[in-house]
């Protein structure tokens, strides 16, 4: 997981990702972050995130975001 947090670090240093339960929601990124952190992660994770997958749930926040990524690396 630490390597999701410097992820989301890179986004947005000023900002305690793992204190957010809504980073899509209240809009702490935007698309164009978002856009930005699913190639990352596909990257990092040597997973792909479908378009089914590219919802708030999975993004909302970093236990849903790495829950996603353990799902999608199985």
């Amino acid at each position: 997981m630490d390597q999701l947090l410097e992820l989301l670090k890179d986004v947005n240093e000023d900002v305690d990702f793992t204190a957010q339960n809504a980073i899509i929601d209240d809009e702490v990124i935007d698309s164009l972050d978002l856009t930005g952190l699913i190639a990352d992660i596909e990257d990092t994770f040597d997973i792909e995130i479908g378009m089914n997958d590219i919802v708030p749930e999975n993004f909302n926040t970093v236990d849903a975001m790495w829950a996603m990524i353990q799902r999608l690396q199985g």
